[in-house]
């Protein structure tokens, strides 16, 4: 059978012509695990409510991909300078906070790695896969992952030394795995693992899992990549390649991501709370909101019960914290309840960021911060 009659995946990208003409180019030397990864992650849909985080405690990072030369997916990731205040000499993904001209988290992740590593936010050399469910930073800043494609193998960095001391490549598919990918040459210790974990208890008898991963780099000063970021790359290539770490992620009386940030939302003193008191929001609603959008989120990968994940973990039940998640609770089921005959869109248009709608069963971006995941017409085939 000739070539371009072989069957192909039925899958259809809407992007650019440029965009995928890069695509097309990539597509001799991807693997099937790489091509199926992408698609993935094209396929992830995060949900996002119409309450905004405050602004002040609002942040995004981008999580660059790019095809090897034998066709595996690499991450890349940045060694922090050292004169830095904070996380100096760390090993983290280009990002920040979220700044007033920004329109969506897409917007700040871009932004910030332009100036950090000198990324164009070229939207067709470097296409969007996904926007991700935010998570919780420090207990207190809420961090939206954002996941892009480098296609164009001509763009060249140019690190703002103030902020990036170096970059580096590293495969995604080894955040699903304990042993090391690199040759022994690479290890500047044999006998020290390449992936190691610390518990931490959180709250009320749950627990939080960090991990760790050594980089190869060890014996040049690069620190392994650990805690949030290495939490943010297990996340992405649990969803990209569909398939659970040969390691446990989380233990099972481990809190959610939503859990995490609304439980900071109905803490008194926490800074994410005051921060809403700040900037006018309310907190308690903004909670119920994020529990009830983000608790259900893409909660079933292929191959993995996600559903599992934390299945035991309990909201505190002292300090008034519980009282608070009922009372919101049950503030939004009567709304729900007296707006029942209401159109869906209606509904959406209630729950969804102003200047969004819906079109098709998708949900278009039209204004706002939104993060959602945007595409252009045209149409290439992985």
């Amino acid at each position: 059978m000739p070539a371009d009659d072989a069957p192909r995946k039925p899958y259809v990208l809407k992007f650019p012509k440029p965009t995928i003409e890069l695509f097309e180019a990539a597509l001799p030397t991807l693997k099937e695990e790489s091509r199926q990864c992408i698609e993935n992650l094209l396929n992830y849909r995060a949900q996002h409510t119409r309450v905004k985080f405050p602004l002040s405690l609002s942040a995004a990072v981008l999580v660059p991909l790019f095809i090897g030369r034998a066709g595996d997916l690499y991450v890349l990731l940045s060694r922090r300078s050292a004169s830095l205040r904070q996380y100096a000499g760390d090993t983290a993904l280009p990002g920040g906070k979220v700044e007033h001209q920004d329109l969506t988290d897409e917007d700040t992740a871009r932004r910030e790695a332009f100036e950090e590593i000198g990324l164009v936010p070229d939207r067709e050399r470097v296409p969007l896969l996904c926007v991700m469910e935010p998570f919780l930073a420090g207990n207190q800043m809420v961090v939206t992952p954002v996941v892009v494609l480098i296609l164009d193998k001509t763009m060249q960095p140019n690190l703002n030394e103030s902020e990036v001391t170096s970059i580096f490549s590293h495969p995604l598919a080894s955040f699903l795995a304990s042993s090391s990918p690199f040759p022994p040459y690479r290890v500047q210790d044999p006998s020290m693992p390449y992936h190691t974990t610390t518990d931490w208890e959180w709250s009320k008898g749950s627990t939080i899992r960090m991990h760790r991963f050594l980089t190869g780099r060890e014996a040049d000063g690069v620190k392994p990549v650990f805690g949030f970021t290495a939490r943010i790359l297990i996340y992405v290539a649990i969803w990209g390649y569909g398939r659970a770490p040969d390691f446990e992620f989380q233990p099972p009386n481990a809190p959610t991501p939503a859990q995490q940030i609304a439980h900071a939302l109905l803490t008194p003193a926490n800074p994410l709370r005051l921060a809403c008191e700040c900037e006018g929001n309310d907190a308690d609603m903004m909670a119920a909101s994020v529990l009830h959008t983000l608790g259900g989120l893409n909660t079933e990968p292929p191959t993995i019960e996600w559903d599992k994940v934390s299945h035991d973990w309990r909201h505190p039940r002292e300090g008034g914290i519980s009282q608070h998640v009922d009372a919101t609770k049950r503030k939004t089921q009567k709304v729900a309840n007296e707006h029942q005959d209401t159109t869906h869109k209606e509904k959406q248009e209630r729950h969804w960021e102003a200047g969004e709608g819906v079109e098709s069963g998708e949900r278009k971006v039209a204004g706002g911060r939104s993060g959602l995941n945007e595409r252009k017409e045209g149409d290439a085939k992985l």
